[in-house]
């Protein structure tokens, strides 16, 4: 019997902590992060996913309040996504709601599905 070995496609894969501006309040940012900026992130050409995660617990001190993942097939189109003006809109649309931006440019490895 074979088995087919197949090797599953790496992509990049875009991981952002953001913090909420100072004064929005917390259910204030879920809303843009889950309703609004989803509107723009949806519209990035090669964008392969797209998935976002706000915190659960109101608490300032925490150093995100929320994880964007974006996947793209390879840096060249995460960088021509984001030079369009789609992704500069986006990129603009999160600068005016959060006061800090870390973005991690990551090749996912699946432990347990």
């Amino acid at each position: 019997m074979q088995f087919s070995r197949q090797r599953a496609r790496t992509m990049l894969k875009v991981i952002s902590l953001l913090k909420r501006k100072e004064g929005m309040s917390l259910e204030e940012f879920r809303r843009w992060a889950l309703e609004e900026h989803p509107k723009l992130g949806r519209q990035l050409p090669g964008i392969r996913r797209y998935r976002m995660s706000v915190v659960l617990q109101d608490d300032p001190n925490l150093p995100a309040d929320a994880v964007s993942e974006f996947w793209f097939d390879d840096d060249e189109a995460r960088k021509a996504a984001f030079a369009t003006p789609q992704g500069k809109a986006a990129a603009e649309d999160a600068i005016a709601h959060c006061s800090s931006r870390i973005h991690l440019l990551t090749e996912e490895k699946v432990i347990i599905e």
